[in-house]
């Protein structure tokens, strides 16, 4: 399975990021984390599309010393490799995919235009950092850039898609121009064949008034004048009502074969309508103050703190029997998130729950836990596996540092064996997959 540079690229744009970008731009942390979502399969998409063009790789290697990935709120909207790098990309659809995006979203052009520097910024930034790490030459990451064409368009959120960016699905991700040749072919075939059985039903039609005439002439020789005007007028009638019978058949078997999947686009033939998916509205999440014996720690009320200690102070840990007791439930971290495909660095942020944990072992030094880290069902999976243990072990290690090493049993990485979400799914949706877990051990 190939690489999802998405997945790497999403450790530069984390929660607290978004945080930093929504308070510097004046909106809302949903606005700026909808259109990044929107924004990021965009870009990537836009490099795929140009995965052989030598500038468009010479600056990916260039960001990857230019510093940027330290400053991308700063230092973004004015990097020439970025201003460059766009023109490339999108030439003049910049401006309709920024103002998609800032409808999509609810955020003003203007701060859809800043982060669709940032974002680009990150994406080149972390493509960089990947290929010089593991030492990828120009062919390496146009390689690299090539496979991310069959993943991009399905993750694009629901409600956007690259026609609604104003960029031609011809020009994009290979197959589509062939899919859109191969529909409006057969469109053409139908068509062509539905007034050709027309035409021989009109025939066949004349033929049978013709021989009615005939008959009606034949028996009466004074009533053949009506005949001279009536006949026409049915004839005009007859090809008509089958020309339009048969033009209506075809039209709507157009209409059910014109969507196109490989692209993961709508080919708008024969205009159809369809109806937008609904989405859920993101429960905003507020730290609190969490009871740790009198001593108050921040965190989500029904947040990671606040369900270990609850399970510790009502004896749940001292009462089950065994480790078998206890290895069903685990506890997602909700504010630890590495950098994009690093297991040593942490985001800003991070450090607070790691600190709430040893406080928690402290105040609890018989308790015992486990350590676990899980993946998302894309890209290798024995890379997926060697990452997530690396960051468990990180885990583990910063917690021994702190002190309370000796109540930390052990750390696995699991990889996407626990993942529940489809591979196919959107960025936003596989999220829930990946995450730093903790659970109690004897």
């Amino acid at each position: 399975m190939s690489l999802n540079v998405i997945d790497l690229i999403k450790g530069q744009l984390g929660p607290a990021l978004v945080s930093q970008a929504a308070s510097q731009f004046g909106e809302s942390e949903s606005g700026i984390s909808k259109a990044i979502g929107g924004l990021l399969p965009a870009v990537v998409g836009g490099l795929a599309n140009n995965a052989d063009n030598p500038g468009v790789v010479d600056a990916i290697t260039k960001a990857s010393s230019s510093g940027i990935l330290g400053n991308l709120l700063g230092g973004s909207s004015s990097n020439p490799i970025i201003t460059t790098l766009l023109s490339s990309l999108f030439g003049d659809k910049i401006g309709g995919l920024v103002n998609s995006i800032a409808s999509f979203s609810g955020i003003s052009n203007n701060s859809a235009g800043s982060l669709l520097n940032l974002v680009t910024g990150a994406t080149v930034g972390t493509v960089g950092k990947y290929a010089a790490d593991n030492n990828l030459g120009a062919s390496g990451i146009s390689s690299l850039l090539n496979d991310q064409k069959g993943i991009i368009s399905s993750l694009l959120p629901a409600g956007l898609s690259l026609a609604s960016f104003g960029l031609g699905a011809e020009n994009w991700f290979g197959q589509a121009k062939e899919t859109v040749s191969s529909v409006t072919s057969t469109a053409k075939d139908n068509i062509a064949e539905g007034v050709a059985t027309a035409r021989e039903n009109v025939s066949e039609g004349a033929r049978e008034i013709r021989e009615q005439f005939e008959n009606n002439n034949n028996n009466n020789q004074g009533g053949g004048s009506i005949w001279k005007w009536l006949l026409p007028l049915l004839l005009l009638i007859a090809a008509g009502y089958f020309l339009w019978k048969q033009c209506e058949k075809k039209q709507t078997t157009t209409t059910m074969t014109s969507t196109s999947d490989s692209t993961g686009t709508s080919v708008d033939t024969a205009a159809t309508t369809s109806t937008p998916a609904t989405t859920a509205t993101p429960v905003t999440k507020t730290d609190e103050n969490i009871d740790l014996n009198g001593v108050m720690l921040k965190g989500y009320k029904g947040g990671m703190e606040d369900q270990m200690i609850t399970f510790l102070k009502t004896d749940g840990y001292k009462n089950a029997a065994d480790d078998a007791a206890l290895k069903d439930k685990w506890y997602d971290f909700d504010h630890v998130n590495f950098k994009m495909g690093s297991s040593t660095e942490l985001e800003a942020g991070s450090q607070g729950q790691l600190d709430n944990l040893v406080a928690i072992l402290k105040a609890f030094p018989d308790a015992k836990i486990k350590i676990g880290g899980y993946t998302d069902k894309t890209g290798n999976e024995a890379s997926n596996v060697k990452l997530s243990q690396a960051r468990a072990d990180f885990i583990k290690a910063a917690l021994a540092k702190a002190g309370v090493g000796a109540q930390v049993l052990g750390a696995e990485g699991y990889g996407s064996k626990f993942a529940k979400v489809d591979a196919k799914a959107s960025d936003a949706e596989r999220a829930a997959d990946r995450k730093m877990s903790v659970r109690f051990a004897k």
